[in-house]
């Protein structure tokens, strides 16, 4: 009998214990949350962006070519005209025109240069033509003071050997005085030479100089190379070019002429997204200028190479996107709203971004039950701005909450293998990213020690930690 009491008692206990555990969890649930289910069907993740309309092909309105001379030493000019933006104009209309004052008191300079390097060579000639007049001069006498030593040299044979010793030496030293006149006449001749011809280089160089700024000069008004709408480019600073705006030689675009039969979505995806953007995605462009008109569009080319928002610390990457079909109310700069389709599935498991939640290492959901909630570990594939797919960790039909509940961070993780498979597959995704990147520093190694020719320059190798 005693032991019948404390069964029935142990039984008692234990079925107290249980209700209030249930209790407990059940009050996780009715504490009003809103709850969601998970949806099976298709799927589609896209990616929304804002860009700018610029026409694929356009041809350049640049600074004349005469203005690259190196002799000019001209370094940017002003254009201080310039017709409207959007202006059409046909081949050979006027554009722009450029600072003829700037010019001009290069003019000058270069004039001032030319004039005072011929007057150089001028002098040059006629310093070089007296002082070899001069020296030929002193040659002739030294020739025939030599002759004049040789003659009496000859009448002496008949006077004492002093005598004719001496004239003996007389000859000698005619005869080397003479010599040293010829090599310092070729000296000074050389030299003048030399001082001659490098005063005409300056004065070729002067002129050339000269040449130079009067072709520019004739080439300070601008005209359209080809028909089209004159969009203008921009300077140094990135502002648009206009009146009073100065052009480098080296950014020599003052405006283009774009193919407005051709064009493209200019936009920027952020570095979160930008790993969901593939060449050849299909792209609903929209103007914003014309809500009622979209059009097909398709990614043709992605950025390697993230580049930081100005005023910002994030990156992002530049997408041009195809804008299929003609449309004559299109212009360049004109927004657009693209909706990049990044991804289709069919018959997956999807659930929305809210009904996800993540700390330090992994992502999880919180799973309504009949006796409580369940805290699910999840793999999670594609998302869009509202859904995320499951691949493992939930089933079809199955409520998840949409906010944490009450003492939902003291529930225990269910799940943990799915946690140590995803833990595996970044693993793995790691080590074939280290064999990769061991493949191509090898291939650049040995391309390098086969020369320039085998293989492109080896650029800094790529080192995972």
């Amino acid at each position: 009998m005693l032991k019948n009491k404390y069964f029935k008692w142990g039984v008692v206990i234990i079925i107290v214990g249980l209700i209030v555990i249930l209790s407990t969890r059940k009050k996780i649930i009715d504490s009003g949350e809103i709850t969601t289910p998970v949806v099976y069907g298709n799927f589609v993740s896209v990616v929304y962006s804002t860009g700018q309309l610029k026409a694929e092909n356009s041809v350049s309105i640049n600074l004349p070519k005469e203005i690259s001379s190196r002799r000019l030493g001209i370094y940017e000019i002003k254009v201080i005209r310039i017709i409207d933006e959007g202006v059409v104009v046909d081949s050979g209309d006027y554009v722009a025109t450029l600072d003829y004052s700037a010019v001009e008191e290069q003019r000058l300079k270069y004039y001032d240069e030319w004039e005072n390097s011929l007057n150089a060579y001028d002098d040059a000639k006629l310093d070089t033509n007296l002082t070899l007049s001069n020296l030929r001069d002193d040659l002739l006498n030294g020739k025939v003071q030599l002759e004049e030593k040789k003659l009496i040299l000859g009448q002496s044979i008949y006077e004492s050997p002093a005598i004719k010793r001496q004239a003996q030496l007389d000859v000698e030293r005619a005869v080397r005085d003479f010599e040293q006149k010829q090599r310092n006449y070729e000296i000074k001749k050389k030299q003048g030479e030399y001082q001659v011809y490098r005063h005409w280089e300056e004065v070729k160089s002067a002129q050339g100089r000269l040449d130079d700024v009067d072709k520019l000069i004739e080439k300070l008004v601008v005209k359209a190379p080809k028909p089209g709408m004159v969009i203008y480019s921009f300077d140094r600073f990135g502002k648009k070019i206009k009146e009073g705006s100065s052009i480098s030689r080296w950014r020599p675009k003052i405006a283009e002429l774009p193919d407005l039969t051709s064009m493209l979505s200019k936009t920027f995806i952020n570095e979160i997204d930008i790993s969901k953007i593939k060449v050849g995605q299909h792209v609903d462009v929209g103007i914003d200028a014309f809500p009622e008109k979209h059009f097909e569009g398709e990614i043709i080319s992605v950025a390697n190479i993230g580049q930081v928002i100005p005023g910002g610390d994030s990156k992002v990457f530049e997408v041009n996107i195809k804008v299929k079909g003609f449309d004559p109310d299109l212009r360049p700069a004109m927004t657009t709203s693209n909706v990049i389709t990044a991804d289709v599935l069919n018959d997956v498991l999807f659930i929305p971004l809210d009904a996800v939640f993540s700390n330090d290492t992994l992502q999880f959901v919180y799973v309504k039950e009949s006796n409580g909630v369940r805290k699910q570990i999840v793999d999670l594939g594609s998302d869009n701005e509202n859904y995320v797919t499951v691949t493992d960790g939930l089933s079809q039909g199955e409520e998840l909450l949409l906010t944490k509940p009450d003492k939902g961070d003291e529930l225990s993780f269910e799940g943990a293998d799915i946690y140590d498979k995803i833990v595996k597959r970044k693993e793995e995704e790691i080590e074939n990213l280290k064999k990769r990147v061991s493949e191509k520093n090898s291939a650049e190694e040995k391309a390098e020690k086969k020369g320039p020719q085998a293989g492109s320059r080896v650029m800094q190798k790529v080192i995972v930690k």
